[in-house]
């Protein structure tokens, strides 16, 4: 059985559609592929050669093509490079290490050796964010920056299967509903260039398999170990996770944390792209 996919052919039309996606790029790129003991990595670079680094991490069940848009504003500042994350629905290994051991902190070393980068500044969404935030409380001295897009690991993980499950039985409609609790309803109405994005999101969740993890959440000691600035910025709407506990946490015991609110946001908060580069490029 496909760990990630749910057959042979669902793999076949996200791989496709994930190289449409590729090569519509918005700006010049390079595709990596970096041996790791965890199997391959596949990561979009692109940007100045010289610029300071920038990495990013996808959410679940998506990839890299997350920040296609965003790398139009980021690229003119940074070298980007965007990670396929281990098992999930991009050209890396299907590898799903345990969250919580030191897997994924071992294998992104890896992937910064191979990619000469000492320290970087680091932009995580949802599940991305747990990736960062891990790798930001254990290599605080490789982080330059850190920026969480409704992270995961902060605040606790809400229950939206008792609201999930009936809409699952009322067909498209149904499927649509949820996914406007998640990504709000301006997801179905981006302007065209993010249409094909929205179609390719949709089909990797009727094509994959989801984690069926529960998330570890990071201590107070923990989050007291991120000494880098930290641009948090959050969606009071936010169906799957508890904004208000990550804002009061990360504001409680981060040092150098900046939390935006957004009570009227979601889980999906786009147009965040000129905002982070902003703080990016502000001083330390």
């Amino acid at each position: 059985m496909n760990a990630i996919y749910k057959s042979d052919a669902a793999q076949r039309d996200v791989e496709a559609a994930y190289r449409a996606m590729l090569d519509a790029w918005p700006v010049p790129k390079d595709e990596l592929r970096i041996p790791t003991a965890r199997g391959e990595t596949f990561v979009v670079a692109c940007g100045p050669r010289d610029a300071p680094p920038l990495l990013a991490f996808h959410g679940a069940q998506a990839n890299a093509a997350t920040w296609m848009f965003d790398s139009l504003i980021w690229s003119k500042h940074f070298r980007v490079y965007a990670v396929d994350v281990l098992g999930d629905a991009g050209f890396s290994a299907p590898e799903r290490p345990a969250l919580g051991s030191d897997a994924y902190v071992l294998w992104l070393d890896e992937v910064l050796a191979t990619l000469n980068v000492e320290r970087a500044a680091i932009v995580g969404v949802s599940l991305g964010g747990w990736l960062a935030l891990d790798y930001a409380t254990r290599r605080s001295e490789r982080v330059e920056k850190l920026v969480l897009l409704c992270p995961a690991g902060v605040g606790g993980q809400k229950n939206l299967l008792l609201k999930a499950l009936p809409l699952l039985f009322l067909g498209k409609w149904g499927h649509k509903k949820l996914r406007e609790m998640v990504f709000g309803p301006s997801f179905g109405e981006l302007p065209p260039a993010a249409r094909d994005f929205a179609a390719f999101i949709t089909l990797i969740g009727t094509s994959t398999r989801p984690r069926q993890l529960k998330i570890p959440i990071f201590s107070d000691a923990a989050l007291a170990r991120l000494t880098m600035p930290v641009l948090a910025i959050v969606g009071g709407k936010d169906v799957l996770l508890d904004s208000e506990s990550t804002r009061r946490r990360l504001t409680t015991h981060a040092p150098r944390a900046e939390v935006r609110y957004l009570p009227d946001g979601h889980h999906f908060l786009p147009g965040q792209a000129e905002a982070i580069r902003d703080f990016l490029r502000g001083a330390s």
